[in-house]
């Protein structure tokens, strides 16, 4: 990618330019690691120490970071969306030429603007997509619909009568479409399986990352919506509702049925158990286990973040006697009330908050 000017940057993507119009900038770096010849962000105010040393050829700021800025900067209101299209315009994906491998095996029409990596197996009654692009290795079954201009890296697997939208990014190791857990368990101990009928159905401009699994429905399908964002190794069971623009850190688990409204977020490792509805605009924190629904948009967290382990011992044994210490509570709450004549109101408002 050639170098850009600030000027240029301005024209195309708005902000106010305060500085040099015309520094070439040809990539973004960090405010530590940033040259001349690069531009970089700055969205938290915690980092302003890090922005008067910087050696950066231009800053993204907010208005209130502007003077104190020793390089030429970008005022906008939003920082971190502003560095990221400038990002993609300086990086833009490098599309390998149009064609099929001779290795690959494709059983199904492909429009010429599509380009087919080494070893790629496509079954038969798959509809791909113009200009999409498909990396070695992948497996696409029969009856697949792939919309336009969606990038598979190498070695994603989807399973017959899978529906991916267009603008598609799906990254190695992924799974979309395996059969979900459905099994019926016998008196004797043994488990029937449960075929698996329905199908995997994801919108437009879906990202999924590395080794992530979809599986498909059980009977209706597991539904991922427009511009949902899916990090690396997260499992989605079936039947599973992703809202729109809802964006899931890695190692994520949402069990079977669960349905998560639009522009939720979930941190890493979190666990969202099966038949749960969350409401739209929940933002999930990392590690926290979700055992109910949730109704109304908000902030909702169960982790308990790491202690000196002798300290996490003493405290976990207080934790086994919690049951006692609260009927002891309760006795001597009875004792203070014959004593004063004041009824106790705490110990009875935390049970019906339980």
């Amino acid at each position: 990618m050639a170098a850009v000017r600030l000027d240029e940057i301005v024209a195309r993507l708005g902000g106010r330019l305060i500085g040099d119009a015309g520094r070439s900038i040809r990539q973004v770096a960090t405010l530590e690691r940033a040259g001349p010849d690069e531009i970089s962000f700055l969205a938290n105010p915690k980092y302003q120490e890090k922005l008067l040393a910087t050696r950066a050829g231009a800053v993204i700021l907010p208005e209130s970071s502007a003077s104190a800025c020793p390089a030429a900067c970008i005022v906008s209101d939003e920082p971190y969306l502003y560095f990221a299209r400038v990002a993609q315009w300086l990086n833009p994906v490098n599309a390998p030429a149009a064609g099929i491998h001779p290795t690959a095996s494709v059983e199904s029409p492909i429009p010429d603007s599509v380009s087919i990596g080494a070893g790629v197996r496509i079954g038969p009654g798959a509809r791909i997509g113009a200009r999409s692009r498909i990396g070695p290795g992948c497996v696409i079954g029969s009856g697949v619909s792939l919309g336009d201009d969606s990038l598979l890296h190498a070695n994603v697997t989807i399973y017959d009568g899978c529906h991916i939208g267009v603008r598609a990014i799906i990254h190695s190791g992924v799974v979309i479409g395996a059969d979900g857990f459905g099994f019926a368990r016998e008196q004797r101990g043994s488990w029937v399986k449960i075929p698996q009928i329905g199908s995997v159905v994801i919108g437009d401009d879906v990202e999924i990352g590395a080794n992530t699994t979809i599986d498909r429905g059980a009977l209706d399908d597991t539904v991922i919506e427009d511009g949902v964002k899916l990090d690396n190794q997260i499992q989605v069971g079936h039947n599973v509702r992703i809202g729109a623009h809802s964006a899931l850190a890695g190692c994520v688990g949402i069990a079977g049925s669960a349905r998560l409204g639009s522009r939720c977020t979930v941190g890493g490792g979190a666990v969202i158990l099966g038949h749960l509805n969350i409401a739209d605009d929940v933002n999930i924190s990392a590690a926290t286990l979700v055992t109910k629904s949730i109704p109304k948009a908000g902030t909702y967290s169960g982790a308990v973040p790491a202690q000196d382990h002798a300290a996490w011992l003493k405290n976990f044994a207080h934790l086994r006697h919690l049951d006692s210490m609260a009927d002891r509570i309760r006795t001597l709450e009875a004792q203070l009330a014959r004593l004063t004549g004041i009824q106790p109101t705490s110990s009875h408002n935390a049970e019906k908050e339980s």
